[in-house]
Order: structure tokens, then sequence, then C-alpha cells
């Protein structure tokens, strides 16, 4: 594994690009991996990771090799961003977690309808 953190996301998905292109123009950004699913290499999604569920939800792989998706891969992400580490922290916790989880399972079944 490398040390930075991976984030695996669906460029062919309109709002998943400009929310990733939005977070890569933010300061840190230099410091991830940042890996387009939509049109790399299967290979580059590592161990535990199918291009299906890649495509199906956000995933980060942590520097330790752990695999994160949904809102628990916003967090890790968030945690490491200058600006949005409050907000990462505050959503890595119960009974937060839950509900970021819950708005991001609601997005997921809107996310069609943009495509």
């Amino acid at each position: 594994m490398g040390d930075r953190l991976e984030v695996f996301y669906d460029g062919g998905c309109p709002i998943c690009r400009r929310e990733i292109g939005f977070y890569r123009a933010r300061p840190g950004a230099d410091g991830f991996d940042w890996v387009d699913v939509s049109s790399g290499d299967a290979a580059l999604l590592g161990p535990g990771l199918s291009r299906e569920a890649a495509l199906a939800r956000m995933h980060v792989r942590r520097p330790d090799g752990v695999l994160l998706s949904g809102a628990a891969a916003f967090a890790a992400m968030w945690q490491l961003m200058p600006g949005f580490r409050w907000l990462g922290r505050l959503i890595s916790v119960p009974p937060f977690s839950a509900c970021a989880e819950l708005a991001y399972r609601a997005f997921l079944r809107v996310r069609p309808l943009w495509r």
C-alpha cells in the first residue's frame, strides 16, 4: 500500500465528477490519489474492490489498506482536507455517521436521474 489516501469515484457521473473536481481544487488535494473508475484500468482498484462496486458507491482506500465506502469514505477524505476536517470528524461518530450514510444512500437513489 502507498502512503496516500486513494479516492475511487465514478467520473462518468456528472454530479460525482463535478464534486470530485471541487475537492481536487482544494488545498491538500495533492495528497490524495484520485482514481476515475469509469475509464480506469480495473487493476488500479486493488484487492477487495470490483469495478461494479466502485461505480455504485464512492470508495477510499486508506494507506493501511482498509477500504471504506459511502459516508465513511467521505469522512476519511474530509478528515485529511483543510476546511473539512471538522465535518469528517463529525460524521465519523454515531449518530452522525448513521445519518450521513442514510443521506448518502438517498443520494444514490436519485443519482441515476442525472446520468
